[in-house]
């Protein structure tokens, strides 16, 4: 599953577009289908309440003919004229007098037969074989005479019918006629009654409003009763009994039909109601085939106009990807062809909107381009100057050591020591290509200055420092003690008539290096030092303040590096930095740090 969704993810949209309309239509057509098949069953199902209704009327109006005949046989059984032409024929010696009663019987026989119309013809033979009929005059073989009086012979008085008939009359009741006499029968045997049923006028008569070209089947489960010429064949009989639903559709030689069936608790028959499903189901059939060519259809229609907007949508996007392409080479001398290429400029959808940004874009990449390169020719001339103001750092220096000599030659050593000294803090400041130097260099810088701030402050400047030795190489930003000697200075120091004792402490701890410039000035508020860390106070030195200080430290070592100041009124400030301890050959921890 999860590889057949990587395939669709990376698929162009173009082919997903159409995938997911023919996805789409695919769900649709099985919705139709099932909802057809839906249909179809309720509809079958309609067609087999129907049919049964019908079915279930015809067997009950047909079973109810064949319960009369089966009446009329023991009538004519029981009829006491005809028994007593019976009991005289068994025992009548003449021939003359039997002729007589065989007469008689057939009259009797007719006056029965004559008025039943569904009664081809009424057949009595007795216990020496003669024949006796009524109706047509059609006989019967022998071999079926003495399948008949076994049968009767078999049920013992009962009627029974019997199904293999000829073509005029298919169903024969057959009845075995005994003596009757005072009202009960006896034992004695008189005869076999037997009547052959026109059972197609019972079932016409019956199905008077049968579906068109629909046709009754009757089978006693071994052979069709009715009709005489069937059209279904014994194995296509057999297969459609043993289904178990009671409709359903058979194939048949003749075709396809649907069929009801009903089985009758009287005779044990099973009738079976056939109706063509080709011709009844002809309609739906035409507009189920309609429906499927109208779907194809649509999905035509739709996978064209899919594929139209899917081109619409990613022929743009591709023209833009070119256009990214060459862009992305380096070919910036065609930016401007490219922004005014092929760029759909009235449409109002996403697909514009992206062209229109990627020309705007391209323009602003071309401002970028002439802005950065007219940024060139200024820094490149900034460097020129940069390199003719080089003159003025070296003829400063060169007057001050003109200076200083001239100090040394008439004894001014006080001089001296002060032009040196800012000599060297001028060297040291002016010169940003190193941003890294020792503990040891930047306390140079703080010596230097302090030089210089003694011969203006003599005796009341009173500066310290206790630095651990093993701490000398430690490496730091340039200019970090610096700002903060000369902080103190400036609110310690000058503030007060006074000595100010300021003092520099470094140690080494746990790998970190801890360094402190403590003053024991007149101190600040909490409301005053808070404006001084976050710099809303600016320093009076070179610029550089405290909330500058702290950042730098910040940015250099990170979380591993700190600046905490503290301070109440009378009791001096406290600065207090504490950096990870790198070493002058340290590079590696040297370039983790700077990054």
């Amino acid at each position: 599953m999860r590889k057949i969704k990587n395939a669709f993810t990376s698929l162009p949209i173009h082919h997903k577009t159409i995938l997911l309309i023919g996805f789409l239509m695919l769900i649709s057509f099985t919705f139709y289908v099932s909802v057809l098949g839906y249909v179809f069953k309720i509809y079958d199902r309609q067609i087999y309440e129907k049919s049964s209704q019908v079915l279930n009327m015809s067997s009950v109006g047909i079973e109810n003919q064949l319960r009369e005949i089966a009446n009329l046989s023991f009538k004519v059984m029981s009829d006491e004229a005809l028994q007593q032409y019976l009991l005289q024929l068994d025992k009548a010696e003449s021939g003359y007098e039997k002729n007589g009663l065989l007469k008689k019987i057939t009259n009797r026989l007719v006056a029965y037969a004559g008025s039943e119309k569904y009664i081809y013809s009424m057949i009595f033979i007795d216990n020496d074989h003669n024949v006796m009929a009524a109706g047509n005059r059609e006989g019967i073989s022998e071999s079926m005479q003495t399948e008949l009086i076994a049968l009767g012979q078999q049920y013992s008085g009962s009627n029974a019918w019997y199904t293999s008939g000829d073509q005029q009359a298919r169903l024969i009741s057959v009845r075995q006629v005994k003596s009757f006499t005072g009202g009960a029968f006896t034992l004695e045997k008189l005869g076999t009654l037997i009547i052959r049923v026109r059972l197609d006028r019972i079932v016409q008569d019956q199905m008077q409003h049968p579906a068109e070209d629909s046709q009754l089947l009757i089978t006693d489960g071994r052979e069709v009763i009715y009709p005489t010429q069937s059209s279904v064949t014994d194995s296509e009989l057999e297969s459609e009994l043993k289904r178990t639903q009671p409709y359903g559709i058979a194939m048949f030689e003749q075709g396809r039909n649907f069929v009801a069936r009903a089985h009758s608790s009287y005779t044990n028959w099973v009738y079976l109601y056939m109706t063509p499903f080709d011709q009844m189901f002809k309609q739906i059939q035409f507009v189920k085939q309609l429906v499927t060519v109208i779907f194809f259809m649509i999905l035509l229609v739709a996978l064209v106009f899919g594929a139209k907007l899917s081109r619409s949508i990613t022929q743009p996007i591709a023209q833009l990807i070119k256009k990214m392409r060459n862009i992305e080479k380096g070919d910036l001398d065609k930016l401007e062809e490219a922004a005014l290429g092929n760029v759909p400029v009235s449409s109002q959808n996403e697909v514009g909107l992206l062209h229109r940004t990627f020309k705007m874009m391209l323009q602003r990449i071309r401002e970028l381009i002439d802005e950065n390169y007219a940024k060139q020719l200024v820094i490149r001339e900034t460097e020129l100057k940069a390199l003719q103001a080089q003159i003025n750092p070296h003829f400063l220096y060169n007057t001050l050591e003109s200076i200083n000599w001239l100090a040394k030659v008439q004894k001014q050593r006080q001089i001296s020591e002060m032009v040196e000294a800012l000599g060297f803090l001028l060297r040291s400041s002016v010169n940003m290509s190193e941003k890294w130097i020792t503990l040891e260099r930047e306390l140079d810088i703080v010596r230097s200055y302090v030089t210089i701030q003694r011969t203006r402050f003599e005796e009341r400047l009173d500066f310290d420092m206790d630095i651990a030795p093993e701490v000398g190489s430690a490496r730091l930003p340039k200019l970090t003690l610096q700002p903060l000697v000369e902080n103190a200075i400036h609110y310690a120091l000058e503030p007060s008539i006074h000595p100010c004792k300021i003092r520099i402490r470094a140690r080494a701890e746990d790998y970190k290096i801890i360094i402190e410039v403590e003053d024991d000035g007149p101190g600040m508020t909490p409301e005053f030092l808070e404006q001084l860390q976050e710099g809303r106070i600016q320093t009076r030195g070179q610029g550089i303040g405290l909330s500058n200080i702290q950042e730098r430290i910040r940015l250099t070592f990170g979380e591993e590096g700190s600046m905490v100041m503290s301070s109440n009124p009378g009791a001096g400030t406290v600065v207090s930095i504490r950096i990870p301890w790198i070493r002058e050959d340290d590079d590696d921890v040297q370039s983790d740090a700077r990054r």
